[in-house]
């Protein structure tokens, strides 16, 4: 892509060799909230073919277009300019101010800004538009460096607090967790973290009151979906009957589902998930249609807390697919 100066000529590489340095970094002071880095440089129409073109044949290079009036630019800005600082060297980030360099911005076709574009050997090669969390920033950077995008302090904190959680260590882990949603407000897995530690020392409620936390784009992350499972059968249990009484009801009469079920909801809330998970399958094997399929979708509602991955949901959906296609 060929980008027109000033006087009508193409901006080309300066050097035009793929050997050329790029040039000394300077400390990007233009961009809301920036703190800059040896990584970091504002550019404009002038040094824009040596800062990005010739810069980018030896490394890769973000460019930032941005304009000082612009909300989700202060968002995005210091989210850049950190992961770029962190993998130190790997990659280089130019910050455009649209205001100051609109003949740039019309080459480039800017529609709107926030706006990133990624540059290799001279060509933007990637991109997107708008303010995005620093998770997706981070996969950004390691698709175009091939890997490097710094070590994140969030999952450096997020392991400490899996580590204290794995242990019983329930203090520790909520502190852990709590420090990583300081750092990266709404992290769905610091957020499903936290909760799952409410739920351990059982207060349900600011489990389900932490959920609320994850940001809008989390919100579908399996841990959050799971814990948010998990906070749904822990509130159904809370409704459960008398375990003796309900197999006393299922003995007199096998095919009282309600009470099949609310034996379910009772041995889930004792512990004895894979009991309620044979009461909920006897369900489907009787009756799958009972109660608009209560228990085949309580069952889902199981699987989902108890992840994908663990043998009691391989075990059930294994049972679950013979009944329903036999």
């Amino acid at each position: 892509m060929a980008l027109i100066g000033p006087t009508g000529r193409p901006l080309r590489s300066s050097t035009g060799g793929a050997n050329a340095q790029p040039p000394a970094s300077g400390v990007g002071s233009g961009s809301p909230g920036g703190s800059g880095g040896a990584y970091v440089k504002d550019s404009s129409i002038e040094t824009f073919a040596a800062d990005v073109l010739d810069a980018s044949r030896d490394t890769p290079v973000i460019v930032d277009f941005w304009a000082p009036w612009c909300g989700p630019c202060k968002q995005l800005g210091p989210l850049l300019e950190k992961v770029v600082n962190e993998a130190k060297g790997a990659v280089r980030l130019v910050k455009v101010n649209i205001d100051e360099n609109q003949e740039i911005a019309r080459q480039l076709r800017i529609q709107s800004i926030p706006t990133v574009y990624a540059f290799k050997n001279g060509q933007p090669v990637d991109g997107f538009m708008g303010a995005v969390p620093e998770s997706q920033i981070r996969a950004f950077v390691q698709q175009l460096t091939g890997g490097a995008a710094g070590a994140s302090p969030t999952d450096d904190v997020l392991a400490v607090a899996e580590e204290a959680f794995a242990a019983g260590d329930l203090g520790t882990a909520a502190q852990a967790y709590a420090q990583a949603l300081q750092d990266e407000p709404g992290h769905p897995k610091a957020v499903a973290g936290l909760a799952r530690c409410y739920l351990k020392s059982g207060d349900v409620d600011r489990a389900r009151k932490t959920l609320q936390l994850v940001r809008p784009d989390g919100a579908e992350d399996e841990s959050i979906r799971a814990v948010g499972a998990e906070v749904s059968l822990r509130e159904q249990a809370a409704m459960a009957g008398d375990a003796s009484g309900l197999r006393a009801r299922i003995e007199a009469n096998s095919n009282d589902h309600q009470a099949r079920y609310d034996l379910a909801l009772a041995l889930d809330a004792q512990g004895d998930r894979v009991g309620a998970l044979e009461a909920l399958l006897d369900i489907v094997r009787r009756d799958r249609n009972w109660n608009e399929q209560a228990a085949r979708k309580h069952l889902v509602t199981l699987f989902e807390a108890m992840g994908p991955a663990d043998p009691r949901t391989v075990e059930a959906r294994r049972k679950l697919s013979s009944i329903l296609f036999a």
